[in-house]
């Protein structure tokens, strides 16, 4: 499913696709590491000698050190999903990016970071976040292609479409390596990856 072209007008603080004259995709992923899902992935991306980015949950590399070492360790690009997963029109300013940087500890532990870069879990996060975040030198991804493989009403199939209808060159494609979506993601995602090849795409990192 693609955000409109509007959103990136309306919203120019945060990065909803990046240009690109070359056929060029951006596959990232959400939620974990968790055990055998991200490893999992991980066996993919190598087998398809592509990279990918993964915006990881505080807690989840906390609880999975190894497995998160292995994300930088293979050259894939890491940023924050705060450490609980929490929704940023719930939480106060304050306790929303004290979780952000509660996640950043962790993974620094791990990598000294370059460029910080934040997804806000369920894509929910208030003016006033976005301004505080953005001072603090993050910078703010979104996507424009939704795989949604995380729904329990949706097939494998409607994820994999989701993911590769209306792909274009600077499309951020979002999967999820995670328990919920795991079921879905197993079948969708190695047929988006051997489709995009095949019409000539080239997978980076943010």
């Amino acid at each position: 499913m693609r955000i409109p072209n509007l959103f990136n007008s309306l919203f120019p603080n945060q990065i909803w696709s990046l240009p690109q004259s070359q056929k060029t995709v951006y596959l990232t992923f959400d939620d974990g590491p968790i055990p055998d899902v991200t490893t999992w992935v991980l066996d993919l991306l190598k087998e398809k000698k592509i990279k990918a980015s993964f915006f990881s949950i505080g807690d989840n590399i906390r609880k999975h050190p190894e497995i998160f070492s292995r994300i930088i360790k293979e050259g894939h690009t890491v940023g924050n999903h705060t450490f609980n997963h929490i929704n940023g029109w719930k939480n106060t300013s304050d306790i929303y990016t004290q979780n952000i940087l509660k996640c950043n500890e962790e993974i620094e532990k791990h990598i000294k970071l370059e460029r910080k870069l934040f997804r806000p879990p369920y894509g929910r996060i208030t003016p006033k976040q976005i301004k505080i975040l953005k001072q603090k030198g993050y910078e703010i991804i979104m996507w424009e292609l939704l795989s949604h493989d995380y729904s329990n009403h949706l097939s494998a199939q409607e994820c994999y479409n989701n993911a590769t209808k209306k792909v274009r060159p600077g499309s951020i494609i979002v999967f999820h390596d995670s328990i919920k979506a795991q079921k879905n993601l197993r079948d969708s995602l190695p047929k988006t990856i051997d489709t995009l090849l095949k019409e000539g795409y080239i997978f980076s990192t943010l």
